[in-house]
């Protein structure tokens, strides 16, 4: 093994941090995490599925082990990342994000593989949705839809914004066109931002700033996801109208988020890493949708960026934050 390669290993544990070598001890299968950064996104996917393994029976250092391993931010250490745990046998990769999800699948076409990304299908990362065949499945977040979903819910939100931004991610699906074609309907101009790491996200919300775009929308990305803190405070500070892929960014100083909840979406992953633990194939399990959505909208924001939100936007929102 080399440095960059071990670097690449993090802990699984909940107090303590694994080396690969030791990954092998203990009882049970071993479950390898693949996540493009090193903490924040992976600790909020194993805070809810640790809880939903227990329920069912696994449990870590009793008759499960669990291996993390991050790309640290940067997409090109995900193939090494990935390797890594295909040598270390794990018996199920748990991937998130595309670029996730392709490196696992170069690095094995035996070791089952669940995905949580944008649109597993339009990716080309599995053959259909209810026969995804290979060694892939997963959930697929309908990004597509709710990324032209959260366009119209801004611009009802803030109607007097003719010129929206978007901050999107080049590793994953693109929507551009059926959000221009969204944007045509409703009458409104796009500035499209685009990145590629981590380290490029938070300067991406400042370029859109200066464009002169009066609202953004966020899109669906891992990477995005990474650096959320500092794309909300920046598109705060800069007094702009902003939209998010989760209902719970809301609760973190976002003015509005619209989509499924993190949690159900990662209780959907590991009902389906349990059921491959107990002998089901990939292959025959299909890839699941999050079958609720949520609008969430932060008062506390809008009154700090200058934003009223109409009664009627208000009245539909799931969630209101005071």
């Amino acid at each position: 093994m080399n440095r960059r390669e071990l670097i690449a290993i993090l802990a699984g544990a909940a107090t303590s941090r694994w080396h690969p070598a030791a990954a092998q001890q203990g009882e049970g299968p071993l479950i390898g995490l693949l996540h493009l950064a090193p903490s924040d996104p992976t600790e909020h996917f194993l805070a809810a599925f640790r809880p939903y393994m227990k329920e069912h029976g696994w449990e870590e250092g009793r008759n499960l082990r669990l291996l993390v391993a991050s790309a640290e931010g940067g997409g090109d250490r995900l193939p090494a990342a990935a390797r890594q745990l295909a040598a270390q046998k794990a018996d199920l990769i748990i991937v998130l994000g595309d670029p996730s999800i392709r490196a696992a699948q170069q690095a094995t076409t035996t070791i089952p593989i669940v995905g949580m990304t944008d649109d597993m299908l339009g990716s080309g990362l599995v053959a259909s949705l209810a026969r995804p065949g290979g060694n892939t499945t997963g959930l697929s977040i309908l990004a597509t839809e709710l990324d032209v979903k959260r366009l119209e819910l801004l611009h009802e939100a803030v109607p007097q914004a003719s010129r929206i931004g978007i901050l999107a991610d080049l590793s994953t699906i693109s929507t551009r066109a059926p959000l221009e074609a969204a944007a045509r309907r409703l009458g409104v101009g796009l500035v499209i931002q685009t990145v590629g790491r981590v380290d490029e996200v938070g300067n991406a919300a400042d370029e859109l700033t200066k464009a002169g775009v009066k609202a953004v929308n966020v899109l669906a990305s891992p990477i995005i996801a990474t650096a959320r803190a500092a794309v909300i405070e920046r598109l705060n500070g800069a007094a702009l109208p902003a939209i998010y892929q989760w209902p719970d960014y809301a609760q973190q100083d976002g003015l509005l988020g619209y989509g499924p909840r993190l949690e159900g979406c990662y209780r959907q992953v590991a009902a389906l890493a349990e059921k491959i633990l107990k002998g089901a194939k990939p292959a025959d399990l299909p890839v699941e949708q999050p079958s609720k959505f949520e609008l969430a909208v932060n008062l506390k924001t809008a009154k700090a960026i200058g934003l009223l939100l109409s009664q009627s936007f208000l009245d539909r929102a799931d969630e209101v934050i005071e």
